[in-house]
């Protein structure tokens, strides 16, 4: 799974803005303080959807009162507490998702079955290579002249540094990267997700898909819970239109599955 949320720059600050002042909302306090993470498989794993069933809903200043108590005081706190900081948690998630649409966020992603078959080839793997896609269609049909920044949750160095090669020379050197170059800067930036409140969105979004977001061939079983949250996601979904075989009308989503990795040539060698 490959994840990204499209933000404008004019947009973003207000957005992490935004997001700061609901996890004092929810939480009393910056969850995220210190070593803390907003990881979406913390926050909205099955066992904080139990924990949150516990009780009936509290009133939000209770619950965040509770919650509060339960990040400042874990190893003493009661389960009325332990149950309101899930509540919490799901609250403060649906939030964010609306926050991001509000700002008129897109999402893309890629979606890769386990068992796909992998390409031999060196070059940039193909969930990338169609993720540039989308995010170019969506800088294109904005018709702005902006270009877009591509950042990363930082990876290994040796990862990064590759990476970094594959997109340079898919951006240079074949023809369609070269197109999309002019939408896309193709050198990525990295930065620590725990600092970056712009790759704790992705996160959340990409959890979020994994798990509930299911469309055409996609069978994997879908969490029901996340059903709501997964609609948002849904919502923020960007549909270009592209002249593809003849129809003009060619409805290409933000949000696609890719069932083999290999490039048409491995897939059929003799065509």
């Amino acid at each position: 799974m490959l994840a990204g949320v499209a933000v404008r720059d004019a947009d973003l600050w207000p957005l992490i803005n935004q997001v700061s002042e609901l996890e004092l909302h929810h939480f009393g306090r910056r969850y995220s303080d210190g070593p803390a993470e907003l990881k979406a498989k913390k926050i909205l794993k099955r066992k904080a959807f139990r924990q949150a069933a516990q009780f009936p809903p509290f009133d939000v200043d209770a619950r965040r009162l509770l919650a509060k108590h339960c990040l400042d005081d874990g190893p003493s706190a009661t389960s009325s507490m332990i149950s309101a900081l899930a509540q919490a948690k799901i609250a403060f998630a649906q939030d964010v998702l609306q926050a991001c649409a509000v700002a008129r966020a897109r999402v893309f992603a890629t979606m890769v079955p386990a068992d796909a078959p992998k390409s031999l080839a060196p070059g940039l793997r193909k969930d990338y290579a169609y993720l540039f896609e989308r995010f170019s269609y969506f800088l294109e049909d904005r018709g702005s002249g902006e270009q877009g920044i591509v950042v990363f949750d930082e990876l290994e160095r040796s990862r990064s540094h590759l990476l970094i090669d594959q997109m340079r020379r898919y951006f240079v050197e074949t023809q369609k990267g070269r197109r999309r170059a002019a939408w896309i800067i193709p050198e990525p930036f990295f930065v620590h997700s725990d600092l970056t409140t712009g790759v704790q969105l992705a996160d959340l979004v990409a959890y979020i898909i994994s798990w509930n977001v299911r469309f055409g061939s996609v069978v994997a079983p879908a969490r029901r819970e996340l059903d709501s949250l997964g609609q948002i996601v849904r919502e923020m979904r960007y549909r270009a239109l592209r002249d593809i075989d003849g129809n003009p009308e060619f409805g290409i989503w933000s949000i696609t599955l890719i069932p083999d990795l290999r490039p048409r040539d491995e897939r059929d060698p003799e065509n």
